[in-house]
């Protein structure tokens, strides 16, 4: 019998203690949260808070990685920007553990997704992500690692075809077209030159945002890393080029308020996308394991999955030759 995956050992009574411990009182209320990576849960308290608890996936950070996300957002809210921090307690921390679990307490925040074709809100969401990247370039993380080449792209694809997650027919052309697509992230990356990096989100797509009559509120920062700034604009771009370009600039409108912007960094947009793409099938392959993928990424290690991957690279590949994104700014 194959082992047993860690977070099956994760049952309502230790997320309630594991609250617990940390000085509420929970009424037995609970509630899992949309979250594969790790294990999230509304908790309701005796007295009417809502708290969300987090539950990191064993062994994929270190303490020194987790505290210095957490370091991160409060080093933000301390600045009145509106990203949802993990609470302290009376002594401080902000990271806790029981029962072989490393978690942490954030408070409830609402929300609704953002509206992202309408100018206003994407240049009221450009002028926090300026705000954010001002104090990301204060200075680097320690121990956070950066979004790369290897990391994203080389390592994931390796992971697949070494593991047989690829079937044998379409392997070769997968090979094939990960080298080809690579090549030209790098060409991409020449074009733009040196480009900076500084502390990001990391994942700022529109699910961890959520939009108020106070306007955005950065949620998740559990992938935060270092790069170029244009990592936490992209995800925000739909359609073609020319529908991009326009969002871009309402983006960047507000953004600049706050943030200078490298046009450089143009360059490598669809160099970021491509590494994305690579690096969520490695992601799903090496989480296969966990009885919770299978059941919701049903589609994920079939013919046709690796065939769309196959074609999405190519048309990737098409994009990176293309110019760069016109923005009017």
């Amino acid at each position: 019998m194959p082992d047993a995956h860690p977070y099956q050992t994760l049952v309502p009574d230790l997320i309630l203690d594991a609250v617990e411990s940390c000085g509420f009182h929970c009424d037995g209320r609970q509630y899992p949260l949309n979250s594969f990576e790790n294990r999230v849960y509304q908790v309701w308290c005796d007295d009417g808070k809502v708290l969300v608890a987090k539950f990191y996936r064993p062994e994929r950070w270190s303490d020194e990685t987790i505290l210095e996300e957490h370091a991160y957002s409060r080093e933000l809210t301390a600045r009145e920007i509106p990203v949802v921090a993990p609470i302290a307690d009376a002594a401080g921390k902000t990271l806790h553990e029981l029962g072989g679990f490393r978690f942490a307490l954030f408070p409830k925040q609402g929300g609704r997704a953002p509206e992202l074709d309408d100018p206003e809100t994407l240049r009221w969401i450009g002028r926090f992500m300026g705000r954010i990247h001002a104090v990301g370039g204060l200075k680097p993380f320690a121990h956070r690692p950066r979004i790369d080449v290897e990391s994203f792209g080389e390592a994931p694809a390796e992971f697949v075809l070494e593991h047989g997650f690829v079937p044998p027919d379409l392997a070769d052309a997968y090979e094939a077209i990960v080298h080809d697509a690579l090549e030209r992230v790098d060409s991409c990356y020449a074009r733009a030159g040196t480009v900076g990096n500084i502390r990001l989100h990391g994942d700022c797509h529109a699910g961890n945002i959520l939009w108020s009559e106070q306007g955005p509120h950065f949620v998740d920062l559990d992938d935060c890393r270092s790069g170029p700034a244009v990592q936490d604009l992209w995800m925000l771009l739909s359609g073609d080029a020319a529908a991009m370009g326009v969002q871009l600039s309402h983006v960047l409108g507000g953004y600049r308020e706050f943030c200078d912007f490298n046009p450089a960094e143009l360059n490598l947009v669809e160099a970021l996308r491509t590494l994305r793409m690579i690096h969520y099938a490695g992601w799903l392959a090496t989480r296969w394991d966990d009885p919770a993928f299978p059941v919701n990424f049903p589609w994920f290690n079939t013919q046709r999955y690796w065939q769309d991957q196959i074609l999405a690279l190519r048309e990737q590949c098409a994009a990176m030759d293309e110019p760069p994104l016109e923005v009017d700014v």
